[in-house]
């Protein structure tokens, strides 16, 4: 049954690189592999259940909420009053358009949660600035490309609440635990734009130079999303909300913020609705698909001869621990981070546990090694939503741009291994 499982995934691996729907193509391979093992009427009934069991899983309600949230705050303008104050606090540095436009990725993402939709609300933005101001193509875009990544691991984050409900863990406090590494990979992306472009000057010209009393007004184009963000995430961590209801809250409260700056019509209403509902679709059939998937390889019995072989292995636990984010690094190449997290998880995480490591920061670990994935070939999602808005660039040359902050992320795992209360001393302190 092993050889029937790899034979599978193979299939998968080939289905995706041919440019099948992700969801599809797990739902596919696992209906018919389950199928095949067990009987044709078997792999119906994990058809017709699992489908209903996703869908009406309380917990994952809190998606959408986000989902909506980020939409609504988009609506709002929020995302033009953020790359507005970090133009004109960042814009003396080298690079500088391209450092706020990091640092305002970095604050959509604390009211979006999604790498996807962060990139792309960014790039409308901050592409068409960064060209007028004679930026080269590989820096504009490749910023905005690994910018958006910062969606995933500041909270909220989809991947963050899927990781937490398999691994039986409280979302709130893998919130937290992202904090910390999320402001210090921004860091690190901000420092590599510097140093590219001191390096080669010609990639970006020298900035406008604003005055300390325009940068501190610009400070009042925070102001909304920092009401959204704090009544949310205060309410959340305080106890006063549960996360679903902190999530539904923060949809009201930013559709009452869009609605105060004069930019909710019925127009914008169903155009948020309509793109919260695509967005959800597509999200909850990765999640089914994943589910699938994951039932045809736990009749194989793969993830459990797997995690067997790897923890009769006797060597140091970091060195198991390099192997394994290895095998994320390589699947985050040709898989998007929600059905590699579904199907590699139930895998490794009692191997890290075994292992004495702790759980909350594993899993920032491997929203770290999904950002990899993100801006990397051949999938490299965010780089494909770039070339979306960035038409006349090649995909090369996103991919070019989006090379030298691979080395961030990777210097941001370095420091998280070495220094594990990075992720874990802010959980502790806000939940004891």
């Amino acid at each position: 049954m092993i050889a029937t499982a790899v034979i599978g995934i193979v299939v998968l691996l080939l289905l995706l690189f041919l440019g099948m729907n992700i969801g599809l193509a797990m739902t596919m391979v696992g209906f018919i592999g389950y199928a095949f093992v067990v009987k044709f009427t078997a792999a119906l009934g994990v058809l017709q259940n699992v489908p209903a069991t996703q869908a009406s899983t309380y917990s994952l309600t809190v998606i959408p909420l986000f989902i909506l949230m980020g939409n609504f705050a988009f609506a709002s303008g929020m995302s033009e009053g953020l790359y507005n104050t970090g133009n004109k606090w960042l814009n003396r540095l080298p690079g500088g358009l391209a450092c706020a436009t990091i640092a305002a990725c970095a604050g959509f993402g604390a009211i979006c949660g999604s790498t996807n939709a962060t990139a792309a609300t960014m790039g409308t933005i901050a592409i068409p600035e960064m060209r007028k101001y004679g930026y080269d193509d590989r820096l504009a875009t490749g910023s905005v490309s690994v910018g958006g990544t910062l969606g995933i691991i500041i909270p909220p984050s989809t991947p963050m609440i899927v990781y937490g409900i398999i691994a039986e863990l409280s979302i709130g406090r893998l919130f937290v635990a992202g904090i910390i590494p999320g402001i210090i990979l921004a860091i690190l992306l901000c420092v590599t734009v510097v140093v590219q472009v001191k390096l080669n000057p010609s990639l970006a010209k020298p900035g406008t130079r604003y005055s300390w009393a325009e940068r501190f007004s610009s400070l009042k184009d925070l102001f909304w999303m920092a009401v959204l963000f704090i009544g949310v995430f205060y309410c959340m961590f305080s106890g006063i909300f549960t996360i679903n209801e902190a999530a539904s809250a923060g949809a009201f409260l930013a559709m009452v913020i869009t609605a105060i700056k004069g930019r909710l019509n019925w127009n914008t209403f169903f155009s948020v609705m309509k793109d919260t509902v695509k967005t959800t679709a597509m999200t909850f059939l990765i999640l089914i698909g994943a589910v699938i998937f994951g039932n045809f390889l736990a009749i194989t019995r793969l993830p459990m001869t797997l995690a067997g072989a790897i923890s009769a292995m006797d060597v140091s636990p970091y060195l198991v621990l390099f192997a394994i984010m290895l095998i994320y690094v390589v699947l985050g190449c040709f898989m998007d981070a929600l059905p590699m997290m579904m199907l590699t998880v139930p895998i490794f995480l009692p191997i890290i546990t075994g292992l004495g490591f702790d759980a909350i920061w594993f899993g920032v670990m491997i929203i770290l090694v999904m950002q990899l994935g993100l801006i990397t070939p051949p999938v490299g999602m965010n780089c494909y939503v770039i070339s979306g808005i960035a038409k006349d660039v090649p995909l090369q040359t996103i991919f070019q741009g989006s090379l030298p902050f691979v080395f961030a992320i990777l210097l941001a795992l370095v420091i998280c291994t070495a220094v594990p209360s990075l992720a874990t001393y802010l959980p502790n302190v806000v939940y004891g």
